[in-house]
């Protein structure tokens, strides 16, 4: 039946046979080995128990699947072991990793290692209860983003990683205190260069041993959902790198990727792109994203460049492309893929969410897909993040000339279920930090910095901050070193993290700031074009308008006293934040807690008030 559900395309849990699987058969203890690779005419089980010696322990090939299986006795849990693989024409090819090692020797080495299932005691049953609550778009959503081996590491211990068990204890407390709800991991995937960030992986079913065992990362899991937060995974099913040991030639055919290279190639990052029209490739990544969710609990994946994934001719010049059927650049067996990879995911994990890093205008990445669309939960908001970043590296004398790059996000908000990131693309590659980017001298940076963050949580669509961001980290990220937790001793970097706690808090308690973030009943318009003083300002609605709150951004350099502006409703509004009081590093300037309203007809509205706006800031008000 395995071998049937695999050639159909329809097989589940290939991670359960596939791969090294220690077992008692007939009463004898071994392993279980089999790996997928029709063409080649011979393949053999190589490892610690056998001296590396393929002809000992020869494979045995099911013709109707192309899969080659072998039982050996006696292997003891920990050994390593690849496959030892000739092509058709019987030449040997360079060892290979196992595709579904459930873990792999640490980098540089690439042996694959046996792994004995073991349960797990989760205790996480009241979380994977609420997380489908949690993922919902009408929930607060906070991202930390952070790649694991540069946010904090132990200099005392030659400058070691921390390990999945410290991380279960430092990082999630950190998530914890800052008032996060999920925390994305970029790519713990194994994968052979620390370079790549772990976006060039070659396990797809083993997590890196950078920082501990698959237990270890089990463990860390486990103590997130104990603390209310969820584990996104970024993952990668659109490339793969091109190590002899990995994917690439498995069986001395393109066997994971396309032959033709005008397909097959991506010449911007030097990896081969996976063969989704393929039956058993496309299933084998649709296994590995529910071995994630299922044996890990993974809460969510977000899919790494799906605008790479559908065109046919991205980063690809004229002539470097072959178009579909139809003349186009849409590439309908990756679309498939996609729409299938959702499917299967929200049918089969409850509470599970998946989320699209998509940097153009392909249209309905989240729309579901008995409608046409991909089916993806979310995508990421990338023209709000270029617009709003350009916007704010301009000098406050400019400003006024480019209003527009605040206001244009708002006329496409509600066309997908928007994530907005400041992500780590953001502060690498000469593009400068979030605070680095900033003009003016540094209380003026930082009043830029803490005002950005109070137009995104005030903005509609779900936040995510790459680590470092939530206290104004002024070096670009550099995945080699540390972050720099030293900046908390200066008091600007210190008000920044306070912001960004005070902004959660705020966000998840505040039902204007969420529940209707995918729809534009929760938005309206005040001002979005005075150009006369660089101000912005709108309502945010809760479901039904049952409450409100407004908003209003100084996005000049200079304090503006008695600016009017019309209000949904006649009363006392209450200042809930400040981005400029002294609690964030700021002057302190502003409305001594609360505004009440006059009867002067402004902005379409027969009630206005008179606000401070100080320079370079956010004021939310509440009635």
């Amino acid at each position: 039946m395995d071998a049937y559900l695999f050639a159909e395309g329809t097989h589940k849990r290939l991670y359960d046979v596939l791969g090294a699987h220690p077992m008692l058969r007939d009463g004898v203890d071994g392993v279980a080995f089999a790996v997928w690779a029709p063409n080649a005419s011979r393949v053999s089980v190589v490892g610690d128990f056998n001296a590396w010696d393929g002809r000992r322990d020869p494979m045995y090939l099911r013709r109707e699947c192309g899969v080659w299986e072998l039982f050996i006795p006696g292997i003891p849990d920990g050994a390593r072991y690849k496959f030892e693989l000739a092509d058709s024409y019987g030449r040997l090819l360079p060892l290979k990793s196992d595709p579904f090692a459930r873990a792999n020797e640490m980098r540089p080495a690439n042996a694959s290692i046996v792994v004995k299932a073991r349960a797990f005691d989760w205790h996480d049953t009241d979380w994977m209860a609420r997380r489908g609550a949690a993922a919902q778009r009408d929930a607060a959503i906070s991202i930390y983003e952070v790649h694991l081996g540069s946010w904090k590491k132990v200099p005392e211990e030659a400058n070691r990683f921390l390990t999945y068990r410290e991380f279960a204890d430092d990082l999630v407390k950190h998530v914890v205190g800052l008032g996060f709800t999920h925390i994305e991991l970029m790519p713990v995937t194994e994968h052979p260069f620390d370079g790549s960030w772990g976006y060039q992986t070659t396990g797809l079913f083993a997590p890196t041993s950078r920082y501990g065992s698959p237990a270890d990362f089990q463990t860390f899991v486990a103590a997130a959902h104990r603390a209310g937060i969820g584990v996104i995974l970024d993952w990668v099913p659109g490339h793969f790198p091109t190590d002899a040991h990995g994917l690439a030639l498995f069986d001395g055919t393109h066997l994971y990727e396309h032959a033709d290279t005008r397909v097959g190639y991506h010449r911007e990052w030097g990896t081969l792109v996976y063969n989704l029209g393929r039956t058993e490739v496309a299933e084998i990544l649709l296994n590995s994203a529910l071995f994630w969710l299922n044996e890990f609990h993974v809460d969510g994946l977000r899919v790494d460049a799906v605008s790479s994934i559908v065109y046919l001719d991205y980063s690809r010049e004229p002539g470097e492309w072959l178009p579909n059927v139809y003349g186009g650049n849409e590439n309908f067996e990756a679309t498939a893929f996609l729409r299938r990879l959702n499917e299967t995911v929200y049918g089969d994990v409850p509470g599970a969410m998946t989320i699209a890093e998509e940097s153009t205008a392909f249209p309905g990445v989240t729309t579901p897909t008995y409608a046409g669309g991909l089916g993806f939960g979310y995508k990421w908001n990338m023209g709000w993040m270029h617009d709003t970043l350009a916007f704010f590296e301009r000098d406050p004398i400019y400003r006024p000339y480019h209003l527009d790059d605040i206001s244009f996000g708002l006329v496409y908000a509600w066309s997908e279920n928007y994530v907005l990131p400041l992500s780590h693309d953001e502060v690498v590659h000469g593009k400068r930090s979030i605070a680095g980017r900033m003009p003016g001298w540094p209380d003026d940076r930082f009043a830029n910095v803490r005002l950005l963050y109070g137009l995104m949580y005030a903005h509609p669509g779900k936040k995510l901050l790459f680590a470092g961001a939530e206290f104004a980290q002024e070096r670009e990220w550099d995945f080699n070193v540390s972050l720099d937790w030293h900046l908390l001793e200066n008091p600007l970097n210190a008000g920044v993290q306070t912001l960004v706690g005070d902004l959660n808090a705020l966000y998840r308690g505040t039902a204007a700031l969420h529940e209707r973030d995918a729809t534009a009943e929760g938005f309206t318009w005040i001002s979005y074009d005075d150009r006369a003083n660089s101000v912005v300002a709108f309502v945010r609605w809760s479901a039904g308008h049952a409450s409100h709150l407004v908003a209003a951004f100084n996005l000049s350099g200079r304090q503006i006293g008695g600016y009017r502006i019309g209000v949904p409703e006649a009363g006392a509004y209450r200042e809930i934040l400040n981005t400029d009081s002294a609690r964030y590093g700021g002057r302190d300037v502003g409305n001594l807690g609360m505004v009440r309203t006059e009867n002067i007809p402004m902005h379409g509205r027969p009630q206005s008030m008179t606000l401070t706006l100080p320079a370079l800031s956010a004021i939310w008000l509440q009635p």
